[in-house]
């Protein structure tokens, strides 16, 4: 209100009490009525005045409104400012998901773009709570318009001993462990390290009646210089998860870079780590015998119904003779090893080996719950692949397909109780168990031959309160495929006086124990994680040198970890 709209309310005032007065003075003796004549005609003159300034009044009030009414149009369209996420208790309780429609430990439920307006999202681990009665929000989670911003992760602290020095930092190369012969195989080795430690966010939202989910997720065990230990210990962040998944009407896609389709899941198809099985020990290589890969791929997956899935994924290829995480390298012939050097990954090859096509994996799971809700997981895959080399001494290509397939399953027995076995047999799939064995050997005439391989991960898993106990036996084996080169020589992969590093079997039993100390929706997590595993290895051909016709390491890891909000508690690697 104006200061000139104000004053003339106050005289609008003043002249009622003076018309109240005057009215109360004319009720009195006539003497006194008749000396104020000449006043009451003052005031009745002043009343005129004002009734005139009371429309002028009039008309400016209902400018003003005009105005109010105005400037609050384009303030209605103006986009929402971020907030911070909405405790529970002014939260409505979100509606019960359609069916085939992933629940919030799947993918959380979002606030649709488009009206009708839905109720706001709740992270995960709110959720659970909420469903609990606590009413406890996660204070690590935003909104920004109608996307919800989840970090997810953990600070690592892990610290292990081998009883022979491998020299590979936390992450235990299976295929290179040292004989008691060597200078190395003399020696123990200790090593702290938190690079473990893992970073990342994860967004839904719903777009035009689509649950659409980003993830992403980073840690700190990149390529290093070799004089990292000496002082700043300074680790590099790398990527190792980088997705984005769409689901609607029962079809889902993801595009970009995630857990292979080959490595077994825990809960139907889903790509978040908490339904994928990688084992819950500390070592950041996993167990041996685990199929797995963390690549680009497309894949699109159809859900008919709540407990069963199945989907094809488009996954990165790559061409492996051996050389990666100390496994031996296949020889190639004599003329062709030069040309085929940079065809062929040979560990060392960066960006130069061709592909034929995707690497194509198919999968079908099935999730059915027993009559008293116990969870089990049964599910089947398939491989198939291409390779293909030029021969530059004879102008010719040649190509071989290599296929593989994978049974895995993981019941639960009894409440709390897994008991779980993944299996994979296949030619040209060594480098899905993670490189242990090569995809393929080259003949003498420059054609390929898939080298036949297989591997298998036994084991159960075992919550007891806040405790989660697991034992694994894996155990990778791969077939010799060798030549006689023209040169007289032998050449491919298993070969009488092959290097010691060229592995027949390799086995790992392994036992663990997860004590969570406490966890809460708000804070998150703190755990200490113990891994003990016994690791052997035979190769085809034993050096001659060597006091025992195998290798072997005991493993002893223990970790501190403290786990986001929002985060699986007991999430591995």
């Amino acid at each position: 209100m104006t200061k000139q709209t104000f004053r003339r309310t106050n005289q609008i005032l003043f002249l009622a009490l003076g018309v109240a007065f005057q009215s109360i003075a004319a009720d009195g003796p006539a003497g006194q009525s008749a000396g104020t004549e000449d006043q009451i005609n003052q005031l009745k003159s002043q009343l005129a005045e004002q009734q005139k300034a009371i429309q002028e009044l009039r008309s400016a009030l209902a400018e003003q409104r005009k105005l109010i009414e105005a400037s609050r149009q384009p303030a209605a369209a103006q986009p929402a400012p971020v907030q911070a996420a909405a405790s529970p208790a002014a939260s409505p309780t979100p509606a019960a998901p359609a069916p085939g429609v992933r629940t919030l430990g799947e993918v959380a439920s979002t606030t649709p773009v488009l009206p009708p307006a839905a109720p706001p999202v709740l992270p995960p681990a709110a959720a659970s709570a909420d469903a609990q009665g606590d009413n406890v929000a996660s204070p690590l989670q935003i909104h920004i318009g109608d996307a919800t911003i989840t970090p997810v992760g953990f600070m690592d602290f892990t610290a292990v001993f081998r009883s022979t020095d491998e020299g590979s930092g936390i992450g235990t190369n299976f295929g290179n462990i040292p004989y008691n012969n060597a200078t190395l195989g003399k020696l123990s080795e200790w090593r702290e390290s938190a690079q473990n430690s893992r970073v990342g966010i994860r967004v839904d939202a719903n777009v035009h009646g689509a649950q659409v989910m980003g993830y992403m997720e980073s840690d700190f065990l990149g390529s290093a210089p070799t004089n990292l230990p000496v002082t700043s210990n300074s680790d590099p962040l790398r990527m190792r998860l980088y997705w984005v998944d769409v689901q609607k009407s029962g079809i889902e896609i993801l595009g970009g870079q995630s857990w292979s389709f080959l490595t077994p899941n825990r809960n139907g198809l889903s790509p978040l780590p908490a339904d994928i099985f990688y084992s819950q020990l500390m070592d950041t290589n996993y167990q041996l015998g685990l199929t797995w890969a963390r690549q680009p791929q497309f894949r699109i997956i159809m859900h008919p119904a709540d407990f069963f899935a199945a989907g094809l994924s488009f996954e990165s290829a790559e061409q492996y003779i051996g050389g990666g995480n100390g496994t031996g390298t296949v020889t190639l012939p004599t003329l062709l090893s030069t040309a085929y050097s940079t065809e062929l990954d040979n560990g060392a090859t960066t960006l130069t080996v061709p592909n034929e096509h995707p690497d194509i994996i198919g999968k079908i799971a099935l999730d059915p719950k027993s009559s008293n809700g116990l969870h089990q997981h049964i599910e089947i895959a398939g491989l198939f692949r291409t390779f293909k080399v030029f021969d530059p001494t004879s102008g010719n290509n040649y190509s071989a397909h290599g296929f593989g397939g994978s049974l895995n399953v993981n019941f639960e027995l009894f409440k709390g109780f897994h008991v779980l076995s993944n299996n994979f047999l296949g030619d040209g799939g060594g480098r899905y168990i993670f490189a242990q064995a090569p995809d393929l050997v080259i003949r003498p005439d420059g054609s390929i031959s898939p080298v036949h391989a297989g591997s298998t991960v036994d084991g159960f898993e075992f919550q007891i309160g806040p405790s989660l106990l697991y034992a694994y036996y894996g155990g990778v084996y791969s077939r010799k495929d060798y030549y006689v080169d023209t040169n007289g020589k032998f050449i491919g992969w298993g070969y009488p006086g092959s290097g010691a590093t060229d592995n027949r079997i390799i086995q790992e039993p392994s036992i663990g124990l997860t004590q969570t100390f406490w966890k809460d929706p708000k804070y998150g997590a703190l755990q200490l994680i113990l891994q003990y595993s016994y690791l052997t290895r035979d190769p085809f051909i034993v050096p001659s040198t060597a006091s025992a016709n195998n290798a072997h390491t005991n493993m002893i890891f223990a970790d501190l970890r403290y786990v986001l909000p929002g985060s699986a508690p007991t999430m591995g690697k």
